[in-house]
């Protein structure tokens, strides 16, 4: 798995979960740290939506409609629970806005 693709993955909480999209930061060994992607905006709070990037080109990267990537938390999963095939990977543009909005995001803290 590479940094910045796509996968699917089962997320759980609790005795519940579904497969959901996730973004790939980086993975070590069967252990790979992912972001979660929404495409739930609108409903969350100023303060949750401030570490929401907007995937400008969500489309080209595999998703079937508009959606965030939250990197207000980075996720640990096996990846015995992530699909083995990419669903695609962010475009070169929202990579670097990607690292951008996250280089602001730590500044302001």
């Amino acid at each position: 798995m590479n940094a910045f693709d796509l996968h699917i993955a089962y997320v759980s909480w609790g005795s519940d979960g579904k497969r959901r999209p996730i973004l790939i930061h980086s993975q070590a060994g069967d252990i790979v740290s992912v972001y979660a992607i929404t495409s739930q905006y609108s409903g969350k709070s100023e303060s949750v939506r401030r570490h929401y990037y907007a995937i400008e080109d969500w489309a080209a990267s595999g998703l079937a409609k508009s959606s965030y990537i939250d990197v207000g938390s980075i996720y640990e999963i096996s990846t015995e629970y992530i699909g083995t095939s990419p669903i695609g990977a962010l475009s070169g543009r929202d990579k670097t806005q990607l690292s951008q909005f996250i280089a602001n995001l730590e500044e302001s803290i």
